[in-house]
């Protein structure tokens, strides 16, 4: 089974660099060890009941982390009238490869699903002769972003999508026998950017499992489409299933080569105060002055006094231009524009 991620294609100076991204696993066995025990473990993290368990929401959600990675697999993908070699896979499942590709073949091929917003590239996977009986081929998609404008980079969980990060039970259902929800008006304001030519970036520290789930729910809800990046996870590293949170390292970087992919371009930093978006944020303003205009973040409720948050966020505000830094507790606060 391959899954390709959301990724975005960039200006140069021959035309445009397009990237390929996703990952390759397979299930695991119905009746294997490695499943049992996996099963067991959402079980007493999440106090499922057996009924709970039986649901199809949690066998849905479960199922993304119930696979065996697959290295070594040649990935080839069809992108209008091009056949890209996008693998093969790493030790971990995943690939990424980039194309370049002129200015009349993304006329040609770019597509505008909605009348704002960026167009996209699409592309479908070719099947592997070498491995028959596999599903039909996967899709994929490559957001076509202009070279100047203002993009948003956007945090998830918290952010555009209620999950109670501070709560790690809570954290756990949110995730696997729930519905996602929405923060409330964050989808109005987004799509009101979006009509305004702001194009997406969703960088968060879910898991890449979730990746087909996220895409889904940014749709149901009504926020607008962008490039996707989140953490890699494995089970067998957390302690158990751990944190579904990434390190602030790992977050930083990914932000900053967007910001490097596009440094003509304009960026609004979203997130929210539950973990460290507003760390990372400040760090990424202080560093690109030039192409930060601005850092906005949603108040959530965590176990420390309100004092200590106003000085959380007054340190932060002290390091960087007046006004680049902003707090909000409800969508209708933000502004009609990004910056």
């Amino acid at each position: 089974m391959i899954v390709f991620f959301p990724t975005y294609a960039r200006r140069t100076p021959r035309g445009w660099r397009a990237t390929v991204a996703g990952m390759v696993s397979r299930p695991l066995p119905e009746r294997s060890r490695r499943r049992a025990i996996a099963v067991a473990v959402f079980k007493r993290l999440l106090d499922l009941d057996e009924a709970e368990l039986e649901t199809e929401m949690f066998r849905r959600r479960a199922e993304s982390f119930l696979f065996q990675r697959v290295a070594g697999r040649r990935v080839r993908v069809q992108l209008g009238d091009r056949r890209i070699e996008a693998g093969p896979s790493d030790r971990t499942g995943h690939f990424l490869a980039d194309v370049d590709l002129d200015e009349g073949f993304v006329d040609a091929h770019a597509v505008r699903s909605e009348p704002a917003g960026c167009p996209w590239l699409p592309y479908t996977e070719v099947p592997d002769d070498d491995e028959p009986g596999e599903p039909g081929p996967g899709q994929g998609r490559i957001q076509v972003v202009p070279d100047t404008g203002i993009s948003v980079i956007s945090d998830i969980d918290d952010t555009v999508k209620i999950s109670n990060v501070a709560d790690r039970r809570e954290l756990l259902r949110n995730t696997f026998v729930r519905e996602f929800a929405a923060v409330p008006g964050m989808p109005e304001v987004y799509r009101r950017w979006e009509e305004g030519g702001v194009s997406f970036h969703y960088v968060s520290s879910s898991p890449w499992q979730l990746s087909t789930s996220l895409t889904s729910f940014l749709g149901t809800a009504g926020l607008p489409a962008g490039s996707m990046h989140l953490k890699l996870f494995r089970l067998k590293d957390s302690t158990p299933l751990g944190r579904i949170t990434a390190r602030k390292r790992s977050k930083r970087r990914v932000i900053e080569q967007i910001l490097s992919d596009f440094p003509l371009r304009r960026f609004v930093l979203v997130g929210d105060s539950g973990e460290k978006d507003p760390e990372v944020y400040a760090a990424v303003a202080r560093r690109r002055p030039d192409q930060v205009a601005g850092v906005l973040i949603r108040r959530v409720p965590v176990r420390t006094a309100a004092n200590h948050a106003s000085l959380r966020f007054d340190k932060l505000a002290r390091r960087l231009p007046t006004g680049i830094l902003r707090t909000f507790t409800s969508a209708d606060e933000l502004p009609p524009g990004p910056a």
